[in-house]
């Protein structure tokens, strides 16, 4: 059976983070928003999670592309959750290191992520 739903992860390419780094950010946007999706979009949520919370992790030249998918896919009611980093290893203290969008239909999230690279 085809996954319908999906969770899609755009990590900014521009900051060259530790693979260790970038797998610890892509987790906290995946988290945060499978949390608000379970409160908000309780039906969506719970399609995803029981056909095996399908995820993908893409990547994005740098912030401002980041910021226009973001300001998109909240113009859809497209769950988002941008992830700024505390600062204690690899870079500055409020860097924005990725944005979660979704869960949400396959192809509505491929209008905004589908030709970006996978990470």
């Amino acid at each position: 059976m085809p996954f319908k739903y999906k969770m899609v992860i755009a990590v900014r390419d521009d900051l060259k983070l530790s693979k260790g780094k970038m797998a610890v950010q892509v987790a906290h946007a995946a988290v945060s928003c499978a949390l608000s999706s379970k409160k908000r979009h309780t039906l969506v949520f719970r399609k995803w999670f029981d056909e095996g919370q399908k995820k993908v992790v893409v990547k994005v030249k740098d912030l401002k592309e980041l910021y226009e998918i973001k300001t998109a896919a909240e113009d859809m009611g497209i769950q988002t959750a941008l992830i700024s980093d505390a600062g204690l290893t690899e870079v500055e203290p409020g860097t924005v290191t990725c944005l979660g969008l979704g869960p949400e239909k396959n192809e509505v999230l491929d209008t905004l992520t589908g030709d970006l690279p996978l990470l």
